[in-house]
């Protein structure tokens, strides 16, 4: 079946940016949709690994985390964990074999740039568990590392504070970063992964669709 020309555009684009991401010692493929995507990330994942996730919306908009919630794995469900047992589940999602989770953006030249609240999901992408594997929309895919940067602050924030409803920031309510000191600020740790280390460590999977903010 003949590609449209915005498919063969994120190809392109995909394959160029898999090739940017290995030079920089990540493991990263491109798949052309969120089914062949789902696939390549259970094929990642050892069976008998326990595994969690991150607040990612993509993750679940491709149906991954329900995936991994039939297969061989001890699965520490983040998005059923009470609050009052958030401690407890912390130290399982650190040191759990496979991570899951996206990032806010990634630059053509291979940099991955994402924002935390509470540092969860950047504490596990630089040093926590063994396996890590980022799903990334081509829609995220920017010029450079600044360019990702001001997509994180002005894009990616605005858009995940309407997520949480008693979110009181000026980008909840403009819509555009502030450089805000709120206490419900999102943006507490604003991290930039320019390498894999050790290598391929971190897999990313770019999909050719838009997932995620």
């Amino acid at each position: 079946m003949k590609q449209s020309p915005q498919q063969e555009r994120n190809h392109k684009l995909g394959e160029s940016l898999a090739k940017a991401l290995n030079i920089r010692h990540f493991w990263a493929c491109y798949c052309p949709n969120k089914e062949d995507a789902v696939q390549q990330a259970l094929a990642l994942i050892p069976d008998g690994n326990s595994v969690t996730w991150g607040g990612s919306d993509t993750i679940r908009a491709i149906g991954l985390t329900q995936e991994v919630k039939k297969g061989n794995y001890i699965v520490h469900d983040r998005d059923t964990v009470p609050s009052e047992n958030w401690s407890d589940y912390a130290k399982k999602h650190y040191f759990s074999d496979t991570y899951l989770t996206s990032v806010n953006a990634v630059s053509e030249d291979g940099q991955l740039c994402l924002i935390d609240g509470t540092g969860n999901r950047a504490a596990s992408l630089i040093f926590g568990p063994k396996n890590i594997i980022v799903i990334v929309g081509i829609n995220k895919v920017v010029k450079t590392a600044e360019d990702a940067m001001k997509r994180v602050r002005n894009i990616a924030s605005p858009i995940n504070c309407q997520r949480f409803a008693n979110a009181k920031t000026p980008c909840s309510i403009t819509g555009e970063c502030a450089d805000c000191k709120s206490p419900d600020s999102i943006c507490a740790s604003m991290v930039t992964l320019r390498l894999c280390n050790p290598k391929e460590k971190i897999k990313v999977i770019i999909v050719g669709e838009n997932l995620g903010y």
